[in-house]
């Protein structure tokens, strides 16, 4: 029997309506990409509460801290490498050192963009904003996790960052299996006390399977769904190290400055005797390709993670 497939765009645009009757103060603005990033449904539930800004990212991110100063809470999206790489400054400066209460919810992000090629597949957000002083970043893992994480964003202050990819993706969670979930609690989804993986976002799914591929050979994995990676579970983290002995963080996402090395930072100043590895994007651009083949060229698919998880314990 196949995964069940959901797509977490329609699941954002799902619940900024419902959190639309819940908030009457939450906005969206878009630029020029609302059927891509889904806030087209909020737009046509709510058209007086969407603002389209067309190709303006800059202006977009500006306004929404406006929108923030008088009361608003606004829900900012286009794609991951629009949304922190061609407004970097106004998010340094308008939303992170002003505090402003700006959801900035990107979507299209990592390489699974696939044939849009190294233009658009953002590998470097996540370290972006988690550099970014009072900005709080996810990169939830399912449909049902993102609307969870979606409502977290709604219903707390302060700039947030939350990244999600194009593709659907399979189910992970029920409803009620993240009733508890909150900021910067990560979650164990499965345990095992042979090696831990550490994943985030679309990964969390290829880590499962890893899991199963190792379970054949006598290796039980843990595995960690770490939504939050600002601010990171360290209390896991350590955990992990602990009783496990081995961790290997996975991400859509360059190796430097995202989750790999938010775990690496805390294990090296913990002086934790652990085995670390790290698997994501290497320091290089991507090519064009369907997403499946560049998961199997750049080593990110549940084989490679299974034979790197095997290599680094033994």
């Amino acid at each position: 029997m196949g995964k069940e497939m959901v797509n977490p765009r329609s699941a954002y645009g799902e619940t900024l309506i419902e959190l639309g009757k819940k908030h009457p103060n939450l906005v969206v603005l878009d630029a020029d990409l609302s059927k891509s990033t889904k806030t087209i449904l909020f737009a046509k539930k709510y058209p007086e509460r969407f603002f389209e800004m067309g190709i303006a990212e800059a202006n977009m991110i500006s306004t929404a801290a406006g929108l923030a100063s008088c009361g608003k809470i606004p829900f900012v999206s286009t794609f991951a490498v629009f949304a922190t790489g061609r407004v970097y400054d106004q998010i340094r400066m308008d939303v992170a050192y002003s505090n402003a209460n700006v959801k900035i919810f990107a979507t299209h992000g990592g390489i699974s963009v696939g044939k849009d090629g190294a233009s658009h597949q953002m590998t470097e957000d996540l370290a972006l904003m988690r550099v970014l002083p009072n900005m709080t970043v996810f990169a939830p893992s399912d449909a049902t996790q993102t609307r969870r994480i979606v409502e977290l964003m709604a219903t707390n202050k302060g700039p947030m960052y939350a990244r999600i990819g194009r593709a659907s993706t399979p189910l992970i969670y029920k409803k009620e299996e993240l009733k508890d979930i909150s900021i910067g609690k990560g979650m164990i989804t499965k345990d095992g006390e042979d090696v831990s993986f550490i994943a985030c976002g679309t990964m969390v799914d290829h880590v499962l399977d890893a899991r199963k591929i190792l379970s054949k050979e006598g290796i039980n994995a843990r595995v960690i769904d770490m939504h939050t990676i600002k601010p990171i579970d360290k209390k896991l983290v350590l955990k992990c190290a602990k009783e496990t002995n081995a961790i290997l963080t996975a991400e859509e996402h360059s190796i430097i400055g995202g989750l790999g090395g938010a775990v690496s930072e805390i294990l090296a100043e913990e002086g934790l005797p652990c085995r670390f590895r790290r698997m994501g994007v290497k320091d290089i651009f991507c090519e064009s390709g369907e997403p499946a083949d560049l998961f199997e060229k750049y080593g990110l698919n549940a084989k490679h993670i299974a034979k790197v998880a095997n290599e680094l314990i033994r």
